[in-house]
């Protein structure tokens, strides 16, 4: 792996520092990786919302529904480590539904670093769902680490708020009626204390914090292959934005083809 952005400026390829994992080329630890990826220091007191997704070169954002035969080796190691960095993943119901989401699960390499930041074990998995159509028995549910989430309205179906309680997840209200709002996502893990936020969509659930302008940093891979067909984009639905934003690109990293960029919308304390 390699660093395209910021610029190498030294004249052993670095950028005033030798590159993490060593000599360019040479594969980057799982702690050069999260020390690229950290968050923002100190975190805002209202979260801050990373996405990570992945795009073929002609735009796709899934093929065969899945995102799978977009990804590779590094992007499932960066994958792992931005799980490992955060607070709560946050999902949409369709994506659980089509990726056969599962806990996360326990790393001992980040072990230390997480109980040293006041971390539970593991992140939480925060489903999003306005009409809870989820089956509880599966191990997302009674298989966890940590509770699982599921994020809802109000006036959800009590049958099935109930459901979900008897299976043990925890119950976080962001909607006062029967719908979710995406800005009280944000802030309603944040105040149970998820402030190291993490989503990977699906793509209606990103376009939602996109138009509702909670989206704080893009985390995009942006696969070498094409696959033309009719899959959508990363982001979809929604109401859409006005005028289109416009993020500040943070890194870029390269391997095999492969380019890992990130974007934020808003200055990365660091």
């Amino acid at each position: 792996m390699r660093r395209l952005l910021p610029p190498p400026t030294g004249d052993d390829g670095t950028h005033g520092s030798p590159p993490p994992g060593g000599p360019v080329g040479e594969r980057w630890s799982l702690a050069d990786l999260a020390a690229a990826y950290a968050y923002p220091d100190p975190l805002p007191a209202e979260g801050w919302l990373r996405a990570n997704m992945v795009t073929s070169l002609d735009g796709a954002g899934h093929h065969g529904g899945r995102s799978q035969p977009l990804s590779c080796p590094a992007d499932m190691r960066i994958f792992g480590v931005l799980r490992a960095l955060a607070d709560v993943i946050v999902v949409g119901a369709g994506t659980v539904r089509s990726e056969g989401y599962r806990p996360a699960r326990r790393r001992e390499e980040f072990a230390a670093a997480r109980a040293a930041a006041g971390q539970e074990p593991v992140a939480a998995i925060a489903v999003v769902s306005a009409g809870l159509d989820l089956d509880f028995s599966l191990p997302l549910f009674t298989e966890t680490v940590v509770p699982t989430l599921v994020v809802t309205g109000e006036a959800a179906p009590p049958e099935r708020l109930a459901a979900a309680r008897a299976a043990g997840a925890g119950i976080v209200f962001a909607g006062d009626g029967s719908t979710v709002d995406p800005a009280r996502v944000r802030t309603e893990l944040a105040a149970l204390g998820y402030r190291r936020q993490l989503t990977e969509g699906g793509p209606g659930l990103l376009g939602r914090f996109v138009t509702a302008g909670v989206l704080d940093e893009l985390c995009l891979t942006v696969s070498p292959r094409l696959t033309a067909g009719d899959a959508g984009r990363i982001a979809r639905g929604g109401d859409g934005v006005e005028v289109p934003r416009e993020l500040e690109p943070v890194s870029i990293l390269e391997e095999d083809g492969f380019l890992f960029t990130r974007y934020t919308s808003r200055p990365a304390n660091r």
